[in-house]
């Protein structure tokens, strides 16, 4: 109680530092407390800089990109910030991969009529960006907010419909807002130009493909990811790297999408050329950003990474990757059930992940559900929507493991090649430029 008798007090202002001046203003009672007997720390009030970051819709530290836009709004983009200058950069290196994304690519896909061209609005001049925020906008062309009338009142089941309503108590119905795939639009743009970033600076590619479409599953082994191109993943509609396997999966596709029906399946991405140590110990490991970023991505429900599930039924002599010196001199491992990854940092092995997605939740069928005043009713849901998400899915992957190693490569530089590296143990993240060479 005494304690809090003087802590109650305003007896001390942040101008008076010989912390008994306001003893007087005490209680007689406690006038006898003796200064060697009480204790009164001043914290300095520390003005905290003002931060604004959109909650849940900015991902990244040092790399940091935001997105906004609802699905059957205006439009959809991104802002990019810290992003470094002098990087050559135009629309179409982002248009690409908005083009892989967009859809009504096939029959395979929404057939919603989006071009989903981009338009930068900033942090760019003269072809080279700024080292300021770049702006990136997409306008929505083919919106039909009217075939959401009726979801309006009832919750479409297995979507973000009732959980929105349950966070905010209120939400964007047309097209389900911020929960749409469209949104993924911001995630791709600023992906591309964090792998342009690593391609320029490191050679470092990131290529995701179709691995799985419902019960058809492609062997691990038919695919050589030292010679993986990009040609022959956008060789077909599914983006499944081998043809044979590509038109079961074209075929399953259609099978459900004339049900009025959909299925799921399973992304891989592989990453070359990723530089050694990218990812930090304990709660930052590189592995842990990936999972987050790819678990970000709607409809998804499962990552694994490296040997994933399967390397629980082997021991740990069959599963360790052995350290070999190759012919250049650099510490290699023999095998790769790792995953590109060890303790959480980059070794500079191929990473590898796969990533599942759920059956997409929009089918044409109807369905027992409830209105948002409890009432249970039968709907069928309307709209376009993909009967197989992955097909469009590949380059949303590409993008969000991209966002994860710019940020990581950035965090890299900062900290451990800010200095003179340890040559005998290190890797340099630049080439050593002789005298004649360096631009200062």
């Amino acid at each position: 109680m005494m304690a809090s008798s003087i802590s109650s007090k305003p007896f001390l202002s942040a101008s008076r530092t010989d912390g008994l001046s306001g003893l007087s203003s005490l209680p007689s009672d406690l006038r006898f407390i003796s200064s060697s007997s009480v204790q009164i720390s001043i914290r300095p009030r520390i003005t905290k800089r003002l931060q604004i970051q959109a909650a849940g819709s900015t991902f990244g530290t040092y790399f940091r990109v935001t997105t906004y836009g609802e699905s059957h709004g205006g439009g959809v983009g991104c802002v990019i910030d810290g992003c470094p200058p002098r990087l050559p950069l135009s629309e179409s290196d982002m248009q690409v991969d908005l083009d892989r994304r967009r859809p009504g690519q096939s029959r395979i896909t929404t057939p919603r009529k989006e071009t989903d061209t981009c338009r930068i609005l900033s942090g760019v001049s003269e072809g080279v960006t700024t080292g300021t925020p770049i702006h990136v906008f997409v306008p929505n062309t083919d919106q039909r907010g009217h075939d959401y009338s009726e979801m309006s009142a009832a919750y479409r089941n297995s979507h973000a419909d009732a959980t929105y309503d349950m966070k905010y108590g209120v939400r964007s119905v047309q097209g389900g807002g911020r929960s749409s795939a469209r949104e993924t639009i911001g995630r791709v743009a600023s992906g591309a130009v964090a792998k342009k970033i690593l391609k320029d600076f490191a050679g470092t590619e990131v290529l995701a493909y179709v691995s799985q479409v419902h019960k058809i599953v492609l062997p691990e082994d038919l695919i050589d990811h030292d010679t993986l191109t990009l040609d022959q993943i956008e060789s077909n509609i599914v983006r499944c790297p081998d043809p044979e396997f590509a038109e079961k999966m074209i075929a399953a596709i259609d099978a459900v999408r004339v049900r009025g029906d959909s299925i799921g399946g399973v992304v891989s991405c592989i990453v070359r050329n990723c530089p050694r140590g990218l990812g930090s110990p304990v709660f930052d490991k590189l592995e842990a950003e990936l999972a987050k970023a790819a678990m970000s991505l709607p409809a998804t429900k499962g990552f694994q990474f490296g040997s994933g599930f399967a390397g629980t039924f082997l021991t740990g002599s069959e599963h360790n990757d052995e350290f070999f010196t190759d012919e250049h001199g650099r510490i290699r491992t023999r095998t790769n059930r790792s995953g590109g990854i060890q303790g959480g940092i980059s070794n500079g092995e191929i990473i590898n992940m796969r990533i599942a997605f759920k059956p997409t939740a929009t089918i044409g069928r109807k369905q027992n559900t409830v209105t948002r005043d409890k009432k249970e009713i039968e709907l069928i849901a309307r709209g376009r929507h993909d009967p197989c998400v992955v097909p469009r899915a590949v380059p949303m992957v590409e993008a969000m493991v991209a966002l994860v190693l710019v940020d990581q490569l950035m965090a890299q530089y900062a900290q451990c090649n800010l200095f003179p590296v340890n040559l005998e143990l290190q890797e340099p993240l630049l080439p050593r430029l002789e005298p004649a060479e360096v631009p200062f």
